[in-house]
């Protein structure tokens, strides 16, 4: 039992002594940080107003770089420059170049510079970053679990952005019913065609199958791990009770014509989302088509106060990420944006400054019993980096990208982190 016992530690010791010197180097200064992202800033201006949601996200993570902080309205304020980094290049939509802030108030960051290269697409990022040609890059979510099989450094977020399903005018297709068939109904036309698509659509499968588990099902406006209640709104497979229940509500709006589902051309989940939303609305018997929508239009959506599509289409996908992860900020945001949008005109129920989890969970229900908002799945935001780079954290909603306090290792041994 002795011999065992020391044979053990023995064992322990070799294995302590074998472990990558680098888990315990210092963080070191130098250095430049090579990132390529999919959007595209036209001026870093604050000022100027950025065309779509991609640019203002993009635009929001620099501008946190070269700020100091933001003024009470949200605003940068401040010189550029005056944050953790200045601005020594800029070639608009293309390339922006970023030196060390010697004087800045927390103290220099540790690279030397930051390289950002724009409008650079996904399978492009990719490839650069296996051929060690950038260090940091944006992964959709529905391609992490590749990117992990080929070996490639992927760090991923909290699911933190909800994909959802919205209608955009109160009829429930583009031949509304008339008044006598909807009080026969007892309730609106998009309310019983909510209420049926929701119970048809596959939850589950978009997240196994679309998103290859990476991602959760979402039945509520905020994921459990914020609000620790979303199991209080079950995203569950559906059941053959369920199709035969939508195919019950379907035909108490039959008059109407299908449904058009609109999104974004420039967005391959969210189309191939639309293309399974459509087989699974058929399987319940309900009549729908997705149609591709200029990606500008579409993505402008995600930025505070931006207006839907509207015309021909029926229902959106949209994508809303949360600016905080305290569940009363981040639902009163959503909140702002559904009652501006899918529920304009209909009155808003008092949310208090301190929501409470009650409050918080009855002001979801109001707004998902009107069947006007389909929450679809949680995603989260992923990021590929290569082998030198140290100390990164995926920032969380509200949070910007931490450069400032990322560092190089240039002598990196072989073998995974």
């Amino acid at each position: 039992m002795k011999l065992r016992l020391c044979l053990f530690l023995a064992a322990i010791s070799v294995a302590l002594a074998a472990a990558p010197a680098w888990t315990a180097r210092r963080p070191r200064y130098g250095g430049t940080l090579r990132v390529e992202i999919g959007g595209s800033v036209s001026s870093l201006d604050p000022d100027v107003t950025s065309a779509a949601a991609e640019e203002a996200a993009a635009k929001w993570q620099i501008d946190f770089l070269i700020f100091d902080h933001r003024d009470a309205d949200g605003d940068f304020a401040g010189a550029v420059g005056s944050g953790p980094f200045r601005v020594t290049a800029f070639e608009p939509r293309k390339r922006a170049t970023l030196a060390a802030n010697e004087e800045f108030r927390e103290g220099r960051p540790f690279v030397d510079a930051v390289e950002i290269a724009m409008g650079k697409g996904a399978h492009e990022q990719l490839v650069d970053l296996e051929l060690s040609k950038t260090d940091l890059v944006e992964i959709a979510p529905q391609d992490a679990r590749r990117a992990a099989e080929q070996r490639v450094r992927v760090s991923a977020s909290q699911p933190d952005e909800l994909l959802a399903l919205v209608f955009l005018s109160t009829n429930a297709g583009p031949n509304a019913p008339d008044k006598a068939s909807a009080r026969k109904a007892n309730r609106a036309p998009a309310q019983t065609a909510g209420q049926a698509l929701s119970l048809a659509i596959d939850r589950v499968a978009i997240v196994n199958f679309i998103l290859q588990k990476t991602g959760e099902a979402a039945g509520g406006l905020l994921p459990q791990w914020s609000s620790g209640t979303a199991f209080l709104f079950p995203a569950a497979a559906p059941t053959a009770g369920d199709l035969e229940h939508a195919k019950e509500l379907w035909k108490q709006i039959a008059p109407s014509g299908g449904l058009v589902l609109g999104y974004d051309s420039a967005d391959p989940l969210e189309q191939s989302v639309a293309e399974r939303i459509v087989v699974n609305a058929k399987e319940a018997g309900m009549a729908m088509s997705s149609q591709a929508i200029p990606g500008a239009s579409a993505r402008a959506e995600r930025s505070r106060g931006a207006g839907l599509q509207a015309g021909r289409l029926d229902l959106q996908l949209v994508r809303w990420r949360m600016t905080s992860p305290l569940p009363g900020v981040a639902l009163k945001d959503f909140l702002a944006r559904i009652y501006a949008g899918p529920l304009a005109g209909v009155e808003a129920a008092a949310f208090p400054e301190n929501a409470s989890p009650e409050d918080i969970y009855k002001q979801q229900r109001a707004v998902l019993n009107t069947y006007r908002v389909l929450p679809l799945v949680w995603l989260p935001q992923v990021y590929g980096l290569s082998a030198r780079v140290r100390n990164w954290k995926a920032p969380g909603p509200g949070e910007n990208w931490p450069l400032a306090d990322v560092w190089l290792d240039t002598e990196t041994p072989t073998g995974v982190q």
